[in-house]
């Protein structure tokens, strides 16, 4: 359980420092397999959306989200 709780604070640091994250990149470079299960329980404190443009998911923090 704590590998999960480690995943999910380095996966929300990388949407902090990094402003989004694929599936490929959180196996890339935390090993996790299961992004949207991460997302989902960081959604319980966090405002996280889903920019789907391509067909894949990348998952940021609205706040960092510029609309232009």
């Amino acid at each position: 359980m704590s590998d999960k709780l480690s995943q999910e604070r380095k996966i929300l640091n990388h949407l902090r420092t990094n402003n989004s994250i694929t599936p490929v990149e959180a196996l890339n470079f935390y090993g996790c397999f299961r992004l949207g299960a991460r997302i989902y329980n960081l959604k319980k404190k966090h405002e996280i959306v889903n920019l789907n443009k391509s067909g894949h998911a990348r998952y940021a923090l609205k706040e960092n989200i510029t609309f232009e």
